[in-house]
This record gives structure tokens, C-alpha cells and sequence, in this order.
């Protein structure tokens, strides 16, 4: 008993704590100063940590500087990609390789300030928020090209999602674990990752404003496309949502009216022809004949859709989209 005791203290006390998760792509001028930044602040909490760091296929040095930093700190974790596979997929990678109770992700381009991380903590730990949401309320970033289209975007998505988050896209946000577990990354849903939560059943959602600091090297890796993708998943994650677990709902409703249009045209042509003989011109010379026909095909193709698309749901299997080629200190 006293054995069994004496192993429970000593899993209490080596408990991870927080996991910090660091996507990146081409940011070797950054590393050095943002791991050992992270590294001041949390060691200051008399907390157990781990840093993340994931290469997604960078082209620079950025690995070698990731394997130096991780030879010198056994607490700090490296994962490398084949190539360049997206924040979505390096979070994921992040998310199933980390260990703490709560799991903080930042950028790596400085732009997320360390000294943000205790209260985010304290936030998981000590108020019980399931996420905590940055909200970058001063930006140091162009007003055309990010500003603007952020603010719109951010826009569309509270209306969509119903969640009344100022900033869904900030790098800097804080989790339970238990919500990064159960949360499915794909495309670029890194966006969503809220709107995913609340989703998932976890409501207790806020946001804190984090500083945000102006870009010291490289430059960004996002132009306006990013927005136009944004909107596109926005709508993705609505339609799963409403629909992503009843795709007959959809599909086979408007295949049904569509059908029924049909059918009513059919009929009448029909009936017309048949008894009334309001028109001594052919069928098929009829307009109708042809709203008939393409609302029938149309209709079935959509009905067919709706059928498929519940067959693939009970069948589906989730592959992983990412493929590592090295790790450290895992």
C-alpha cells in the first residue's frame, strides 16, 4: 500500500502540466529566442512543461535549429513532415504527441506573446473554460490584405456559428486536453477550432485579448486566398454541421421536390394530351416536357446523392492527412 501511495505521489508531482504546440514553416530566425522566451515564463509557474514544435516541410534551417534546441532541452519536442501539409495537419500532429492538461498553441514568428500563457492557464486550470480563445484587438499587420478581410470574415463566422468570438483565426488559444482528443482536424479547419468545440458538446467557450507584436523576421505565409478558402470552409463546417450526420435531410429533400415538380409537369402534359388537347403542337415540342425532364434527372441525381452520402457516413474510416519523416526527443 505504502508502494501503490508512494508511485501515485510521484505521478502527481511528474505531471505534464501544459503542452505548448508551435506549427511552423520557415521560421528559423525565430526559434531560438521564441522557445527560450516560453521557456522563462513557464518555468517561472514551478509547472511541468513540454514545447511542440512541428516543421511543416520547411525549406530553411529550420529543422536543424529545432534538432539543436531539442539536443540541448529534453523538454522540447520536434516532429518533421515529408513536405508542406498545413496548420491543420501540423496541429493535429501537435495534439496527438502532447501530454499536458492543458494545451496552448502559439506561432512561431513572434508575433504571440509568451508572457500570455499564465493566465491562459489559469483560465483552463483555475475557471474550468473548456477553450480560450486570443483575441488580437491591436494588429500589427497590413489593413488591406488582413485587417479588413479578418474583420469580415470573423463577421461571417459568429453568424454562421453562433459563437460570439471576436478573433476565430488567432494563433494563441488554450484547451483542456480532452477537448484537443476529441476535436478532428481536416482541410484547413484550423480556423474552426471553436465552432468544432462547441459542436462537440463543449459550451464553455471565452476569449481573452493577447498582445500582438509586430512581424521581427521573415514575412507572412498567408496572402488573400486564405480568405476565400476561409469562407469556403465556413460553409463546409455549416453544412457538416447541419447535415453532416443526416446527409438525406439535404440531398433527399430537394431531390424529393425536385421529383415532385417533375412529376406534376408529367402529369399534366399527360392529362392534357390525353383529354383536354389545349395544344395541337408534340410533347416534346412543349416546354414543359423539358422542365419535366431535367427536374426528374436532377432529382434523382440529388436523391442519389443523399442515399450515398449516408452509406459512406456508416462506412466512413478518418485517414491520417499528414506523414512525419523524423521526431526528437519523443
Amino acid at each position: 500500500s505504502s508502494v501503490l501511495s508512494l508511485d501515485y505521489l510521484l505521478k502527481k508531482i511528474n505531471k505534464m502540466n501544459i503542452s505548448i504546440v508551435i506549427p511552423l514553416l520557415n521560421e528559423q530566425n525565430s526559434l531560438e529566442e521564441l522557445t527560450s522566451s516560453i521557456s522563462t515564463v513557464v518555468k517561472a509557474l514551478r509547472l511541468e512543461f513540454e514545447i511542440i514544435l512541428i516543421d511543416d516541410g520547411s525549406t530553411d534551417n529550420s529543422w536543424k535549429i529545432i534538432s539543436e534546441i531539442c539536443t540541448k532541452n529534453q523538454y522540447i519536442k520536434g516532429i518533421r513532415f515529408l513536405k508542406n501539409f498545413g496548420k491543420s495537419q501540423a496541429l493535429s500532429a501537435g495534439f496527438k504527441a502532447c501530454n499536458g492538461d492543458v494545451v496552448i498553441t502559439m506561432d512561431a514568428d513572434l508575433q504571440d506573446d509568451p508572457n500570455e500563457i499564465p493566465e491562459l492557464y489559469k483560465k483552463i486550470n483555475e475557471d474550468n473554460f473548456d477553450l480560450v480563445s486570443g483575441w488580437k484587438k491591436v494588429r500589427y499587420d497590413s489593413i488591406i490584405f488582413k485587417n479588413f478581410p479578418s474583420k469580415i470574415f470573423n463577421w461571417a463566422a459568429r453568424i454562421t456559428s453562433g459563437l460570439k468570438l471576436n478573433d476565430f483565426n488567432c494563433g494563441i488559444k488554450a484547451y483542456k486536453k480532452e477537448v484537443i482528443q476529441k476535436v478532428k482536424l481536416t482541410g484547413g479547419m484550423h480556423r474552426y477550432i471553436p465552432v468544432l468545440a462547441k459542436n462537440a458538446g463543449y459550451n464553455r467557450i471565452t476569449e481573452k485579448i493577447v498582445i500582438h507584436h509586430p512581424r521581427k523576421h521573415g514575412k507572412t505565409k498567408y496572402g488573400i486566398d486564405r480568405f476565400i478558402k476561409g469562407f469556403l470552409d465556413l460553409i463546409t463546417l455549416w453544412f457538416i454541421h447541419k447535415f453532416g450526420k443526416r446527409p438525406m435531410h439535404f440531398f433527399g429533400l430537394i431531390g424529393t421536390i425536385m421529383l415532385l415538380v417533375g412529376f406534376f409537369f408529367s402529369a399534366y402534359l399527360g392529362i392534357d394530351k390525353l383529354f383536354l388537347q389545349t395544344s395541337g403542337r408534340l410533347i416534346t415540342e412543349r416546354p414543359e416536357f423539358y422542365i419535366s425532364l431535367a427536374t426528374m434527372i436532377m432529382g434523382s441525381q440529388f436523391f442519389l446523392a443523399g442515399f450515398l452520402g449516408e452509406i459512406i457516413l456508416r462506412n466512413r474510416k478518418i485517414k491520417k492527412q499528414y506523414i512525419i519523416t523524423e521526431k526528437i526527443n519523443e
